[in-house]
């Protein structure tokens, strides 16, 4: 996939040459609901998403499309499932609904283009949390070149759940992070050892058992990398 970032200037509130209703009465309360993001209180957050996707502002202005991108580093998950959702939809191309600005989608992109382990980690959280934004995050994740990578990393610490692991799995194999196979195939050699160690014990810990459920996951990803 090719990615063409944005330089570093000023992000324009509104894209110039689209017309914008109401301008003078609702650029206030753009402004206002922008600012409410940054609020400490996460219910102020959440109200100020509520007013920004009523008016439909992150469809026309980069520099909502930014701040509303930025909360996918929030510390409430909802909020967080919220915004995979917003981001996605301005991600996607569709005939009948129409899209989001260009500059507004190539934004959205620079932003996830850029992702971090922790963002990446976060969007797990939220596929854990909600089955139905599987689409949205494999979404989201296309977009960043370095998911695979920080991927791999969260699947093989055992100090993540087994649920975490688990999507982090799943998203190597579906997204297709070719980069990721050998960390699969070690992990895989790693885990499949010690569970074939265990039939001679008359108990299994706890970590044993959750790795027999992520034995299933890795040999599936492993699968669907190979016929790339």
């Amino acid at each position: 996939m090719n990615f063409n970032p944005i330089s570093n200037i000023q992000l324009p509130l509104f894209v110039y040459g689209e017309p914008t209703a109401n301008l003078q009465e609702v650029l206030p309360i753009v402004w206002n609901a922008t600012e409410a993001l940054a609020a400490p209180e996460s219910v102020t957050r959440h109200h100020g998403i509520d007013i920004l996707v009523e008016l439909g502002v992150q469809r026309s202005s980069p520099l909502v499309a930014y701040m509303v991108a930025t909360c996918l580093n929030d510390p409430d998950i909802y909020i967080r499932r919220r915004v995979v959702y917003i981001l996605a939809d301005l991600l996607v191309i569709d005939p009948i609904t129409g899209q989001a600005a260009e500059a507004v989608r190539k934004t959205v992109t620079n932003y996830l283009h850029n992702m971090q382990e922790d963002t990446i980690y976060g969007l797990l959280e939220v596929a854990v949390m909600d089955p139905g934004v599987e689409k949205p995050v494999w979404l989201l994740l296309n977009a960043c070149p370095s998911a695979g990578r920080y991927l791999g990393d969260i699947l093989s610490q055992y100090k993540h759940s087994a649920s975490i692991r688990q999507k982090a799995i799943y998203y190597v194999g579906v997204v297709g992070f070719t980069e990721a196979l050998p960390a699969l195939e070690r992990l895989l050699n790693r885990l499949e050892a010690r569970s074939n160690g265990q039939y001679a014990m008359p108990f299994a810990p706890a970590s044993l058992k959750s790795d027999d459920e992520i034995i299933p996951a890795l040999r599936i990803a492993i699968s669907l990398l190979s016929m790339h």
